[in-house]
C-alpha cells in the first residue's frame, strides 16, 4: 500500500515538474517580446494555481459523468462545465460544430457498407406486462 502511495506521489511530482517547465517556457516566451522576466516564485505560484484548477476541473467532469450514469466523460460534461463562462462556451460550441461537420464529411466519403445496428434485435425476449 505504501508503495502505491509512493508511486502516486512520485507521478504527481513528475506531472507538476512537467507543468512547471511548460508554464516557464510559455511565460518566458510571452515576456521576452516585452523585455521582461518572471521570477521562479511567480512561475511556481502560477504552476500551483494551474495544477489546482486542473484537479478541480477533472473532479467536476468525473462528477458530471457519474451523475449522468456514464463511466466516460463526454462533450456534454465539458459544455456543462463551461456554463458560467459564455465566451468559452461559445468558442467550444463553435469548435464542436466544426468537428461534427468534419466528421460528417469524413463518414460520407469513407464507405457505403451498411453499419451493424446496436441494441436488442426486434422480437427478442418478452417486454413488461406481456405473458
Amino acid at each position: 500500500m505504501a508503495s502505491v502511495d509512493g508511486e502516486a506521489a512520485e507521478r504527481e511530482e513528475r506531472l507538476k515538474s512537467a507543468l512547471w517547465y511548460s508554464i516557464g517556457q510559455f511565460v518566458d516566451e510571452a515576456l521576452l517580446a516585452d523585455d521582461l522576466n518572471a521570477t521562479p516564485q511567480f512561475i511556481g505560484a502560477l504552476t500551483e494555481l494551474v495544477y489546482t484548477q486542473i484537479a478541480n476541473t477533472s473532479r467536476d467532469l468525473e462528477t458530471f459523468s457519474r451523475h449522468a450514469g456514464r463511466k466516460a466523460i463526454n462533450t456534454d460534461d465539458v459544455m456543462l462545465l463551461t456554463r458560467r463562462n459564455e465566451a468559452l462556451e461559445d468558442i467550444l460550441r463553435q469548435e464542436l460544430d466544426r468537428m461534427k461537420a468534419a466528421e460528417g464529411r469524413g463518414e460520407q466519403q469513407q464507405s457505403v457498407a451498411p453499419t451493424k445496428k446496436r441494441g436488442r434485435p426486434p422480437g427478442a425476449g418478452k417486454g413488461k406486462g406481456k405473458a
